[in-house]
């Protein structure tokens, strides 16, 4: 058990300081299964996170059942879900880009980007005004973004100005999303109180 804590704690260091070396290191070995498990707990650290947060902002009487079992079923068996479709949209990346065709690399590089929900809730729990919630929350989306490259050009072996491109598309419907009413559901999924703290 030591041994996995340690090993997952390397793996998170090699992403924030040498993610080309990380990526690069990802192969196709036919196992899976600890990419579902990666995905799995980090949908349980952030459904755990949000009960803690509505805990802490509205008192025990945010306690419920339904919240509970929320935060320890909902949350990881969404994230295994997301999983999946954010791969299919790697694999579609990866098909515009020129890279690999390798399912099982697009989920394991997707899986072990995943700890970046449960970051962004804590980030994003810090934010105590308007100008707050709007910069942390665009550093936490240019930071997947960074990594979502990573993920193209050294996991999945796409053409680096092909994966710049696709990059800068996201970057647009970013922007959209920022400039549009959608921007009020987009800041709530990354701090439950955004709408109450930031007139939009």
């Amino acid at each position: 058990m030591k041994a996995k804590k340690r090993n997952w704690f390397s793996r998170l260091t090699d992403i924030f300081f040498r993610p080309k070396y990380f990526f690069s290191r990802i192969v196709a070995d036919g196992k899976m299964e600890d990419a579902m498990l990666k995905a799995f707990l980090w949908g349980l650290v952030g459904g755990i996170l949000v009960f803690v947060i509505n805990i802490c902002r509205a008192g025990l009487d945010a306690f419920t059942i339904g919240a509970f079992f929320k935060s320890l079923i909902i949350y990881p068996v969404l994230a295994v879900m997301l999983l999946f479709i954010f791969s299919g949209l790697m694999m579609l990346v990866s098909e515009i880009t020129g890279g690999e065709r390798d399912w099982e690399i697009a989920v394991k590089g997707i899986a072990s980007i995943f700890f970046i929900y449960p970051l962004a809730l804590i980030l994003n729990s810090l934010a105590v005004d308007c100008v707050s919630i709007w910069f942390i929350s665009l550093l936490t989306d240019l930071y997947m973004a960074f990594l979502l490259y990573n993920i193209a050009v050294y996991c999945m072996h796409g053409k680096r100005v092909s994966v710049l491109f696709v990059v800068m598309a996201c970057f647009v419907l970013l922007g959209c999303i920022y400039m549009s009413d959608y921007k009020t559901v987009w800041f709530m999924v990354k701090n439950i109180d955004a709408n109450s703290i930031c007139t939009f």
